[in-house]
């Protein structure tokens, strides 16, 4: 049997993959700033894979509350 997460712990689940997505590639942006301004701009790559997890995990979060409101 399985259980799914309160609609409060998938929120703040998801605010924690926000908060963790924003951090992170903050960081990777500084240091490329800091170390290879003048070349490709390589966060991209982690940014857009990052962003398309970062919007299954909402949609999923969404659908999942949904759900548990029609109980």
């Amino acid at each position: 049997m399985t259980t799914t997460p309160s609609a409060t712990a998938q929120i703040w689940g998801l605010r924690i993959h926000v908060l963790c997505y924003l951090v992170s590639n903050v960081i990777q942006v500084i240091v490329w700033w800091y170390y290879t301004p003048d070349q490709f701009f390589w966060p991209l790559w982690s940014i857009l894979g990052w962003a398309v997890w970062l919007i299954i995990h909402y949609w999923w979060a969404k659908a999942s509350i949904a759900k548990t409101a029609k109980r």
